[in-house]
């Protein structure tokens, strides 16, 4: 069953698409804290950005919500120019909206494995588990991506279940291996998780908000995780680059 509150983000952000000024209503717009770098607070009501934004036929998809205490989060497709992927959350106090952070990254893919950024499992389940699962991807996240201890990583994904949704990844332990030991001509990493700022669940979907760097450049990475049977057994993602501070068009910060 969907609950108020994710019915409510969900014509949010459909509001994109059709112009619907009701749906913004769910918004604190006197409190509303925007945590997206590139978007300016206070020069434009939400019902009329997304009446302004809907003139250009924008096509918008939520593919999966989730409720974890006051907050909403959304894995979702977006077609603008462009077609991106992205992962919005929202925090609610007193029945309304009032912060929001996004990630959202160019659509890529299939991946070698054949597996798109948001197809594979929706359902739900395992609502009891939630801190359990919850907990284990923080010591995933903190073991593997952060200190790198990847000789530890069949204790927390067993490859003939896994499915990959990354673009550049296929669905083995060993093709996620290589990526994550990659080096840049620095003989940096290339793909450096530094730390986790929001950890994110229902259920058996957990997701995990990071900062670091990617080839070289300071980035947000969400991470979404599926878990069954006390190991990762499916993987979605985006990761967007963070804009230096003197191009922020608001002073929140991206986390």
């Amino acid at each position: 069953m969907t609950s108020k509150r994710k019915k409510q983000i969900i014509a949010l952000l459909k509001a994109i698409e059709t112009g619907d000024a009701e749906a913004v209503t769910v918004v604190n717009e006197k409190k509303y804290i925007q945590h997206n770098p590139q978007t300016q607070e206070g020069s434009e009501g939400l019902a009329e950005l997304f009446k302004r934004l809907s003139k250009n036929s924008p096509r918008v998809n939520v593919v999966r919500v989730f409720e974890d205490g006051d907050y909403i989060f959304a894995h979702t497709e977006y077609d603008f120019a462009s077609s991106n992927i992205g992962f919005e959350v929202f925090r609610f106090e007193n029945g309304q909206a009032v912060e929001h952070w996004d990630n959202i990254q160019k659509r890529l893919g299939p991946n070698t494995s054949g597996y798109s950024m948001v197809d594979g499992s929706f359902e739900i389940t395992d609502l009891d588990k939630t801190e359990t699962n919850r907990l284990f991807v923080q010591s995933f996240v903190n073991d593997i991506l952060i200190n790198n201890q990847l000789e530890t990583i069949d204790k927390y994904i067993r490859e003939e279940n896994y499915t990959e949704h990354n673009p550049r990844i296929g669905s083995s332990l060993s093709a996620l291996w290589i990526v994550l030991c990659e080096l840049d001509i620095n003989n940096s990493k290339k793909i450096k998780y530094e730390r986790t700022h929001r950890i994110l669940a229902e259920g058996n979907f957990v997701l995990c908000v990071s900062e670091g760097f990617s080839n070289g450049i300071h980035s947000a990475f969400y991470d979404l995780f599926r878990i069954e049977q006390s190991k990762i057994v499916e993987h979605w993602d985006t990761t967007e680059a963070i804009p230096p501070r003197s191009e922020w068009k608001n002073g929140n910060g991206k986390f």
